[in-house]
């Protein structure tokens, strides 16, 4: 291995840096930032080269935040596209075993910290802490037979950059949303985030590709074939158990062993009943408000509270770690495309709520019959105001959700838990002002009532002899 003056070992994986030791952030909330593994003709790529365009580490300011691109060129007689996406995803490993750097997440959201440990050390030059990455990459992954990086840090390059990655990631997701679970018989589990969260255990199909975005089942396939050792393995399908909500003996089973028995169910499309575990790597968030019975959809980008109060770094630090939480979900942004999106739990007929960034985002995988029903922060902040933009839109929630994959109604609607005084002299001023001549759109924009509930008070008030 190169000679160097870092400490490097699988213990420090999971090492936090914290802000009192912060040398350097890179990438993460406050600036862009990127990673992106490409299959190279090996005759282009320059061995073992790491190429720094922008700042290096010496010249960066003690506690600033900074934009951060890593572009790994990757060659072999075994290298296919396939395993771009994977060997991308093992960076996250392989930067871990540095002591004094801290990395997390995917793609484009990644966040690192240097610590002042490593400046203490006299680490002046990102290639002191590149070239021993390669000599790891090689030695975790044999196939990789030539390697060069280059790391920016220029800003308005780091900006370029990152517009070119984002059009790989797109190709690489447009491919996976032709295939389906029915079209194959192995799924693929994976792992690699076990470091972080030990009792995590993703597993990756056609229609419910990796939460953390950077893996599709072509990605789980090829990584099993050329690393059968490695943190991505195969899972045969074999019996559902319910086809509808994605339970698999097979998963079942992986998870239960994969977990060491904190779980002995994993169910991949739904919300409520042993859901997928969520490793801190997501993408995005989903969060259950009992108060509207509906689901809200928030991604990294929004900072703002959620209807519910909370901002995504709160709820991600309730869900993530491995756990499996019932009413709150990681999920990568790929499966919002998939025809299996929650599809136990009504789909895209149970979303009541959007950050508007991931709204737009997504909008060509969500039910077009859904788009103007789903409020985002512009038309609901807080539960109140939610609750009155889906009486106003007549969303699903309201009045009772059916499946669309079989049919089955699988909530009620809105009922009142009690029908109070206060509620009933609404009701009757409401019914003596309009002489009894109903109309439900006005009832829901006065009372904020549903026809269900109305029609709850009116019965209350009929058994009290008030109303015949």
């Amino acid at each position: 291995m190169a000679d160097i003056k870092l400490d490097i070992s699988p213990m420090y994986e999971g090492e936090r840096i914290r802000k009192d030791d912060l040398w350097v952030e890179l990438g993460g909330p406050k600036a862009d930032g990127f990673e992106l593994s490409l299959a190279t003709p090996m005759d282009q790529i320059e061995d073992g080269k790491v190429t720094v365009i922008g700042p290096d580490l010496g010249e960066m300011k003690e506690g600033t935040t900074m934009p951060f691109g890593m572009i790994f060129r990757v060659g072999g007689e075994k290298i296919e596209k396939d395993l771009e996406s994977i060997i991308e995803r093992r960076n996250h490993a392989l930067l871990s075993y540095i002591s004094g750097l801290m990395h997390l997440n995917q793609r484009y959201d990644i966040w690192m910290r240097i610590g002042k440990g490593l400046k203490k050390k006299g680490v002046t030059s990102w290639k002191e802490i590149y070239a021993p990455v390669i000599d790891l990459y090689k030695a975790e992954m044999p196939f990789i037979e030539k390697m060069d990086i280059t790391i920016v840090t220029d800003p308005a390059k780091v900006k370029e950059e990152l517009a070119k990655a984002m059009a790989v990631y797109k190709a690489r997701d447009e491919r996976a949303k032709g295939l389906h679970d029915e079209d194959v018989d192995v799924f693929y589990g994976c792992t690699l985030c076990q470091a972080f969260a030990p009792t995590s255990a993703c597993v990756v199909t056609p229609d419910r590709p990796s939460l953390c975005g950077a893996i599709t089942w072509f990605d789980g396939r090829a990584a099993a074939k050329v690393d059968p050792e490695g943190p991505q393995f195969p899972i045969p399908k074999g019996t559902a158990v319910d086809a509808i909500a994605g339970e698999y003996e097979a998963i079942n089973e992986m998870a239960s062993k994969r977990s060491g028995g904190e779980y002995s169910r994993m169910l991949l499309y739904t919300f409520f009943d042993a859901p997928h575990t969520s490793c801190g790597c997501f993408e995005t968030i989903g969060f259950y408000m009992p108060e509207v019975d509906g689901i809200g959809l928030a991604d990294r980008d929004f900072k703002g509270a959620t209807p519910n109060g909370l901002p995504f770094s709160t709820m991600a630090g309730q869900t993530g770690g491995g756990k499996q939480v019932v009413g709150f979900l990681g999920m990568g942004i790929l499966y919002y495309f998939s025809p299996k999106f929650l599809q136990a739990d009504g789909g895209w007929r149970r979303i009541v709520w959007m950050s508007k960034g991931l709204k737009e985002r997504v909008k060509a995988g969500i039910d077009e019959d859904m788009m103007a029903k789903i409020a985002t922060e512009d038309d609901a902040k807080d539960i109140a105001s939610l609750k009155a933009f889906l009486l106003k839109v007549d969303h699903p929630v309201v009045n009772g959700v059916a499946r669309k994959v079989d049919g089955k109604k699988i909530t009620e609607g809105w009922k009142l838990d009690e029908v109070t005084d206060e509620i009933k002299e609404k009701v009757m001023a409401y019914i003596e002002k309009t002489g009894g001549d109903i109309n439900i759109d006005t009832v829901k924009s006065e009372l904020a009532l549903t026809e269900g509930q109305f029609m709850q008070v009116v019965e209350a008030l009929q058994a009290d002899g008030v109303l015949e």
